[in-house]
């Protein structure tokens, strides 16, 4: 089975710095239709215009992921991180019981793409933490490459949620699938190009949940990139 949830349906905030897209409920946006799927609580298609950015805020008890699509954003927390994350460069946050962090577009030219993802913790009060790892284009190219996991001992970025997280950069035709354990579920999100899964056409920005599936099978119609996640 699968539910499409198209971009277009998307909730949608413009603050001027930042045009942000929300595939669930999030902020002043509410759709009790669109809460979470399993585990995963927020997926926001973020645009942050040259040398805009959110200041320093709080965030407890979520895992917090950023994938970055072009442009750069740097990075301070207050467990003293301090980084610029690129494309390719995939940032993990445990917020646990409680962390500070302020994210901005660093250039004054470029516009900042990313997915902000986040997920519900195993347990609450953790204690926070932050890495940050390339994932280099030639391990996504055409196949998926785990970028996050909650399984402990993989070479992926560690979260403390059920979850695994793969990322795939497909060119025109190619064809890649991933097996669903049973009692598994999946989302895919698309951040770029257009592509089936499973055979329902999928546009850039589009998200699709899947359940009650043995594997999930996406072809790309064109130049794609793709992330998708394995749930509980």
């Amino acid at each position: 089975m699968i539910t499409v949830r198209p971009s277009a349906e998307r909730g949608h905030a413009n603050h001027g710095w930042l045009d942000s897209r929300h595939t669930f409920s999030f902020a002043d946006y509410y759709d009790e239709e669109h809460m979470a799927f399993r585990s995963l609580r927020v997926i926001n298609e973020d645009l942050i215009a040259p040398g805009g950015g959110f200041p320093t805020h709080g965030h407890r008890d979520m895992e917090i992921i950023s994938y970055l699509i072009a442009g750069t954003l740097a990075h301070k927390d207050s467990l003293g991180s301090q980084e610029t994350i690129r494309p390719g460069e995939i940032q993990a946050m445990t917020a646990g019981r409680g962390v500070l962090h302020s994210e901005f577009n660093p250039s004054q030219t470029e516009t900042a793409h990313l997915l902000q993802i986040w997920l519900q913790p195993r347990a609450r009060g953790l204690a926070p933490a932050y890495d940050q790892r390339v994932f280099p284009e030639t391990d996504r190219t055409n196949q998926f490459a785990l970028i996050a996991s909650g399984t402990p001992g993989t070479s992926a970025l560690p979260i403390s949620a059920d979850a695994d997280l793969r990322a795939a950069l497909l060119t025109p035709g190619t064809t890649v699938t991933h097996p669903l354990a049973a009692g598994r579920h999946a989302w895919v999100q698309v951040a770029r190009g257009t592509l089936t899964v499973n055979g329902t056409t999928l546009q850039p920005g589009d998200g699709a949940a899947i359940s009650q599936e043995n594997a999930v099978t996406i072809t790309a119609q064109t130049a794609a990139e793709v992330l998708l996640f394995d749930l509980a």
